[in-house]
């Protein structure tokens, strides 16, 4: 995904929607690979353009906000905090069959933020990334199917498990 793109992505996440004028620059060089970018986005379905009077606007989608959450979590800038706060996150996860794609997605974006999958759809982490999926749940409106639990309290026997798990 070109840079332009992920600038795109990002500017539409601070908004409900963007007016394409928005976009533009003085820099036909540069208003060209924005436009591009932004059709490419489209096409992918990461965007909308909806029209409104004269003006055009761009809309995040769900799959676009899906895209941005897997980008920064791929970003180099992307730090795992080295010490450990005490709490674990665990996150439940049971979407059925017909939403195969997205339990998918949400997996591998659960492996990328440092989850490890304990039993089938239980996922643990200790690292604070409970508000990136927080906000995941609500973008996919996942009222019933994602659980996220910030806990401290975990008995002996399974903390040594999971220390295991997170060589720690």
């Amino acid at each position: 995904m070109s840079s332009y793109s992920k600038k795109i992505l990002k500017k539409l996440a601070e908004k409900p929607a963007i007016s394409i004028e928005e976009f533009k620059n003085e820099d036909a060089k540069i208003s060209y690979a924005l436009a591009r970018s932004l059709k490419n986005l489209v096409e992918s379905g990461y965007a909308e353009i909806h029209k409104s009077g004269r003006q055009n606007y761009a809309k995040l989608t769900t799959s676009g906000k899906t895209k941005l959450n897997t980008l920064s979590l791929e970003s180099e800038d992307m730090l795992v905090p080295q010490t450990w706060d005490g709490y674990w996150r665990i996150i439940l996860l049971d979407l059925p069959e017909d939403r195969k794609s997205e339990r998918e997605s949400l997996r591998y974006l659960l492996k990328k933020a440092g989850f490890v999958c304990l039993k089938n759809s239980a996922w643990i982490s200790p690292y604070p990334f409970e508000h990136l999926f927080i906000n995941i749940k609500k973008d996919l409106r996942l009222t019933t199917e994602m659980m996220i639990i910030v806990t401290q309290f975990i008995d002996e026997e399974t903390k040594k498990v999971l220390f295991e798990s997170f060589g720690k």
